[in-house]
Parts: structure tokens; sequence; C-alpha cells
């Protein structure tokens, strides 16, 4: 299953990448800020996480300076596009 099937099926999108990039920080300080390995970021940057913890969300929030809605976005689905 592609990246793009799993946003599509659940509708949510992570903007992961472009909050780093906006930071100037790559995954592995992210990694090393939040204590979170980087397969496990990696997996919530490429829309494959199916699930997230609380204490993980506001851990990544914080090192970003973001907001969960920053983060997490609910994409459109067909019908409604």
């Amino acid at each position: 299953m592609s990246p793009d099937s799993d946003t599509d099926e659940t509708g949510i999108h992570c903007r992961l990448d472009e909050l780093l990039d906006q930071r100037g920080m790559t995954l592995t300080r992210l990694s090393e800020k939040v204590g979170i390995s980087i397969v496990n970021l990696s997996v919530l940057k490429n829309d494959r996480a199916r699930a997230i913890r609380y204490s993980t969300l506001r851990a990544i929030c914080q090192a970003l300076d973001c907001e969960v809605g920053d983060l997490l976005v609910v994409r459109p689905s067909d019908a409604q596009r």
C-alpha cells in the first residue's frame, strides 16, 4: 500500500516534511530532541502511521513550535473534491 493510498484511506496527512524544511531541521535532529526513533518519525512523515500517542504528538509540536493542526491536516475525500 503506498503512502498516498494510506492518506486517502484515513484522510489525514502529516506535514512533518514541510515543517522540518521551514525550520531548517533534519529528521535526525528532531529525533534527538523528542527521543523518538528516526524510523518511527519516518513512518509518521510518510503518512504510514496508524496511530500516534498524545505524548508523542505533544513532544513533536513542542520541538517544532507548532500546533497539532499545523502538523496533521485532514484532506478532503474524493467525493468532496
